[in-house]
């Protein structure tokens, strides 16, 4: 009952204004309606037919970095990595002397994403001179990071068919602080791994013999768009 006693309070205000009211109405003279009438105001401008601008896309195609290359340790494992990009293609190579793999993939807005054989990947972000990321090659994972590298060091390939079967080989080369170089490489004749021969110091692409037969490492340039 206390909680209805506002309620009741305020009904019966509600009746008594509603009585003054109807007293007051009768009591005043009805205005002039015609003479006290507001003036029509005028119909509102049309609209402008003229095309409004779409607006702007909430995304823009990423910018593609048009050439560069990566080389550097990979962390706990001892090999190396190699990266190169050009205008958005970009190829990896991963190597320790014993395993390796190539990855083939893209790179948009400093991102590479790169597919090597099964479920090996390389994904990385490149920035202030180098290329920071992961590798995952035969169920394991490790990080890297690779700076930027010019030749004659980077990445280099050579294949021929010896003897009826494919050779594909595979070399890196990253600078040594105090001078000159660190290599490896890795060559296959077939599913058969062979002996593989360093580079030459100074003129990487001189021919080399592998598995008997003479090779010549080609540069990245030379075989990136093969790849994809």
């Amino acid at each position: 009952m206390s909680r209805l006693g506002p309620f009741i309070t305020l009904a019966a205000g509600a009746v008594l204004a509603a009585g003054l009211g109807v007293a007051s109405i009768t009591a005043t003279p009805a205005p002039d309606t015609a003479a006290a009438a507001a003036p029509t105001p005028p119909p509102p401008p049309p609209l402008s037919s003229s095309p409004t601008s779409s607006p702007s896309p909430s995304r823009t195609e990423a910018e593609k970095i048009p050439k560069a290359d990566y080389g550097g340790y990979v962390k706990g494992n001892g090999g190396l990595i190699a990266i190169s990009v050009r205008d958005g293609t970009a190829v990896g190579y991963f190597c320790d002397g014993k395993a390796e793999a190539w990855f083939k993939g893209g790179e948009a807005g400093g991102r590479v994403v790169l597919k090597g054989p099964g479920t090996a990947r390389v994904t990385a972000t490149l920035g202030g001179g180098r290329a920071r990321g992961s590798l995952t090659v035969g169920g394991a994972r490790w990080s890297f990071s690779a700076p930027a590298v010019v030749r004659p060091s980077g990445l280099y390939r050579a294949t021929a068919q010896v003897r009826g079967a494919r050779l594909r080989a595979g070399w890196i080369r990253v600078p040594r602080p105090g001078g000159g170089y660190d290599q490896v490489g890795a060559a296959f004749v077939g599913q058969d791994q062979v002996r593989i021969p360093p580079l030459d110091a100074g003129r990487p692409t001189t021919p080399v013999t592998v598995a008997g037969a003479t090779v010549r490492p080609q540069d990245v340039d030379d075989f990136i768009e093969e790849m994809q």
